[in-house]
């Protein structure tokens, strides 16, 4: 559901017919924006990891195509898009409506939604620079692989609390990743 998502947002972005510059510049509030979001993520705990030792998962986060090599403008982009994608999908679930605060969860999911709104002109600029063939590039299909991952733990898990617990703590580690592509798009100006 989230790949249909993700595709149905990158369809709707090119019917827009937007055109862009050379660079994407993002707005100075995105990192803001994302900071925000770990805020209201530290605010929803409801419940300590240590308290569910049956629970425990490594979701395996794909850090290097973050931290490691220098990835491309048009790469870092596609990633950024899909991480907030997926985070933001994860959030519109009912299953999360029913484990945490739904005024934290609506703030948070009005943040995600306008840093993927204002994605849009530079994923639009990309899709005529780039193709299509960016969005099954490796990062981009990492990225895929590990939210997949989350869907399938909280899946198997009964979405309870413990596990929505370390889907929470997962977020936010995503989050800080996303917080690093930002600043790294914001230096590439």
């Amino acid at each position: 559901m989230a790949l249909l998502l993700s595709l149905l947002t990158v369809l709707v972005v090119l019917s827009c017919g937007l055109s862009g510059s050379v660079g994407c510049v993002l707005p100075q509030n995105h990192i803001l924006l994302s900071n925000d979001s770990l805020v209201l993520l530290s605010q929803m705990q409801r419940i300590s990891t240590w308290s569910c030792p049956n629970d425990t998962v490594d979701f395996r986060f794909p850090r290097g195509i973050i931290n490691g090599i220098q990835v491309q403008e048009a790469q870092a982009i596609s990633v950024l898009q899909g991480m907030l994608q997926h985070i933001f999908d994860l959030l519109l679930t009912d299953h999360a409506s029913s484990a945490w605060n739904t005024t934290l969860l609506n703030q948070l999911r009005m943040g995600l939604s306008q840093q993927l709104k204002d994605l849009e002109p530079c994923l639009v600029q990309e899709m005529k620079e780039q193709g299509t063939a960016l969005s099954s590039q490796g990062p981009t299909r990492a990225v895929e692989r590990y939210f997949w991952g989350i869907f399938l733990y909280l899946k198997k898990k009964k979405y309870s609390d413990c596990a929505w617990e370390f889907v929470r703590v997962a977020i936010m580690r995503s989050l800080s990743s996303v917080i690093t592509l930002q600043e790294r798009l914001s230096d590439m100006d």
